[in-house]
């Protein structure tokens, strides 16, 4: 989220960054990384201009070449015990005026990614394939170091280390450092301990890189 946050501004920004975006949050954590591993053409409260003239804030939008996916959250809550009939009313009819503009639209419940998270994932997918799979399938040009340590990680049954990789290589480990680097930017390896300032090892991103070509 923080990521999709700083490349927002205006209303959108401010909306990303209240305190009631945790189903948001928890669509990215349980939902989309797990199964794609980056935010490529995925877009957090994306606005659109409503049958009304006014502006109107999707929960996620997926938008490429060919097609746009809606995507919204609903929580079994105050939101739907309180709304009124009017309200109610708008709200399948801005829904209906989506899929008239083009969109497709599917909605998730809130509980679903909590306790079906692989189903919400499964759904998203499907439909991803039938319009022709994930387009953002990531072109990365990664130099031949880069291609090695990706090799090597892959051939491993536990995180990388940045010393592992020179001996494998025959290079300086700050030569290995600099290109480990280079792929946790494009997120093609993750720190096994993010929360700690001092790195010792990383793990593959495996659903962006099963999502890649080189």
């Amino acid at each position: 989220m923080n990521k999709l946050r700083a490349a927002s501004k205006g209303e959108r920004k401010r909306r990303l960054s209240i305190s009631t975006n945790h189903a948001e949050k928890m669509f990215i954590k349980q939902v989309w990384w797990p199964a794609f591993g980056h935010f490529t053409h995925l877009h957090a409260e994306y606005e659109v201009k409503d049958f009304k003239d006014g502006w109107r804030y999707l929960d996620f939008a997926y938008i490429t070449e060919g097609y746009r996916i809606c995507i919204e959250i609903d929580g079994f809550g105050t939101h739907w015990r309180d709304i009124s009939r009017s309200q109610f009313a708008d709200h399948l009819m801005r829904q209906n005026h989506l899929i008239i503009d083009g969109w497709y639209v599917l909605r998730f419940a809130y509980d679903d990614l909590i306790e079906r998270p692989r189903v919400c994932q499964q759904i998203i997918q499907q439909l991803l394939g039938k319009l022709g799979g994930v387009s953002s399938g990531v072109e990365f040009k990664l130099s031949t170091i880069e291609q090695a340590i990706i090799r090597i990680a892959s051939s491993l049954s536990t995180p990388i280390t940045p010393k592992f990789a020179a001996t494998q290589l025959r290079v300086h480990r700050t030569t290995v450092m600099r290109h480990i680097q280079s792929l946790v930017h494009k997120e093609l390896l993750i720190p096994t301990r993010p929360d700690v300032k001092r790195v010792y090892s990383y793990r593959l991103n495996k659903p962006l890189l099963s999502n890649s070509t080189f």
